[in-house]
């Protein structure tokens, strides 16, 4: 059973950090792009941020960009977000995801239909 779990969400003061986790199992994703999302309550599931399979490629929303961080270990099979200089406005259900559509690719989809695995969340709460 392929699953991608996250954990490392909280309730924070606004200009705190947190570092989300993902750890897949499974399968091994370290030929796969993957990324993460957030979900505030009543509105979209948004893009926050995509990896190559490598780490080398990256990309951000303008929303975090200079803030977060994404990185990965594929050794460990595992995604990582970090999270600095929280707002208010970060507060949201955060989504690891796998896109399997190209092995090796350095392709970053910030459309979240590109994905075909998903994690259940993790609540992100900041605390103005």
């Amino acid at each position: 059973q392929v699953q991608l779990v996250e954990s490392g969400g909280g309730l924070v003061q606004a200009g705190g950090s947190l570092r989300l986790a993902c750890v897949a199992s499974g399968r091994t994703f370290s030929g796969d792009a993957m990324g993460w999302f957030r979900q505030a309550p009543g509105k979209e599931r948004e893009f926050v941020s995509a990896i190559s399979w490598s780490g080398r490629s990256t990309n951000y929303a303008d929303a975090v960009k200079g803030r977060f961080t994404i990185s990965r270990d594929n050794a460990k099979n595992t995604l990582y977000l970090q999270m600095n200089s929280l707002k208010p406005e970060d507060t949201a259900v955060y989504y690891c995801a796998a896109d399997s559509r190209y092995s090796n690719s350095y392709y970053l989809a910030d459309d979240l239909l590109a994905y075909d695995y998903w994690g259940q969340g993790t609540q992100v709460t900041v605390s103005s």
